[in-house]
């Protein structure tokens, strides 16, 4: 089968492509390995945490760039993706300093004493200051991607579940009864990505670990934000959206096992069980300790949690980082959109190593942002 674009995943980021990409009227096919609301990668679920809250202004401009395709894609779909519950970050010298960039960058936020925070949300114990945004809150993965297939579909786009890619090279993509050629290729395939690229073209380190998240009962209803606590072990908590209404989703960040994509075996760590367990018991007394449902999900990250966009001859690289990719979903289908189109960009942060000679122009994020910024 031939057409304009091939994307390889159907995960977020893959679907924001195939979604933004129809919208410019290419004829793409997307192809995703498995069933439709799989549970296998990196993508799955109801809830998954929007926050503007970064150490590093980039991310804080391209949050915003993100809540706007955000609101767009929502229109479009008509249905509510982002669930806003304001956000809290907590922990050692971490708020003063995301509240100083927050405000920097012209986003609204709070830095309140831990009394100020206690009374807003008495279910969690504060012992330092606390920083407060109202953009945060919760986005639903499962809706999102079926919601950017859905408009893509409507486009024309040919959305094709199980069927995975078993190579890439140059402008065809094989599977095991067909071939797809298209003059581009864009590979969204997360923790899939370096197994169907490696040999292909260089690629920085990307490491796949299995993580695990846990879902507590609240005892008394509470209006809970989403809440990173910045410590060792970093935990991320929100609202546990479709899931479990009224519960709150916990789990550690960055203390996943090394995997692959393939062998990972989905058993939930003990380790990671009581120490989220006693997590909970000390910083969030609104929850019942005793988990009632838990989960595994992959993380593909770099070594500097930065994304992979860029392109090399006909293939775009996409690697939007497990554990805070989720919220820029549109913002990356524009991004891999432009790459598509074949929009020169400078070096940047989110580009590959440039081994191979007579390579495409790298796509940098930062400078991209800046031109969307002054459009």
């Amino acid at each position: 089968m031939r057409a304009d674009v091939i994307v390889v995943g159907g995960g977020l980021a893959g679907s924001a492509a195939a979604w933004r990409l129809s919208e410019r009227g290419r004829h793409v096919v997307l192809l995703e390995a498995f069933e439709a609301g799989h549970k296998r990668g990196s993508s799955h679920g109801s809830a998954r945490i929007f926050r503007r809250a970064y150490a590093d202004p980039l991310y804080i401009r391209l949050t915003g760039l993100a809540g706007e395709l955000w609101r767009e894609l929502e229109a479009r779909a008509g249905e509510e993706l982002v669930h806003a519950t304001g956000a809290v970050d907590a922990g050692p010298e971490v708020p003063e300093l995301m509240y100083r960039l927050l405000t920097e960058q012209g986003v609204p936020a709070e830095l309140l004493t831990p009394s100020q925070a206690a009374a807003r949300w008495p279910g969690i114990s504060f012992t330092g200051d606390v920083l407060f945004h109202p953009e945060g809150g919760v986005l639903d993965p499962d809706r999102t991607m079926a919601a950017m297939q859905r408009l893509a579909a409507a486009n024309g786009a040919h959305i094709r579940h199980g069927t995975p890619a078993k190579s890439v090279e140059n402008n065809t993509v094989r599977t095991e009864h067909e071939e797809f050629t298209a003059p581009v290729v864009v590979v969204a395939a997360g923790a899939w990505l370096a197994p169907l690229l490696s040999g292909y073209m260089p690629l920085p380190p990307l490491a796949v670990t299995q993580t695990q998240y846990f879902v507590f009962d609240e005892k008394t209803p509470h209006d809970w934000p989403t809440f990173i606590y910045h410590s060792d072990p970093e935990v991320y908590a929100l609202p546990a959206g479709t899931e479990r209404p009224g519960a709150v989703k916990v789990g550690l960040h960055r203390h996943g096992t090394p995997t692959t994509a393939d062998t990972r075996d989905g058993v939930v760590s003990d380790v990671a069980r009581d120490r989220v367990r006693h997590f909970v018991q000390r910083i969030m007394p609104g929850l019942d300790p005793a988990p009632v449902a838990e989960q595994t999900c992959l993380y593909t990250s770099t070594a500097s949690e930065d994304f992979i966009l860029d392109r090399r001859g006909p293939v775009v690289v996409a690697s939007v980082c497990s554990g805070h990719g989720a919220k820029f979903a549109p913002l990356t289908g524009e991004l891999i959109a432009d790459l598509a189109d074949g929009k020169p960009q400078d070096e940047g942060r989110f580009t590959l190593p440039r081994e191979l000679p007579g390579t495409f122009p790298a796509q940098s994020a930062r400078l991209l942002a800046g031109a969307l910024l002054r459009s």
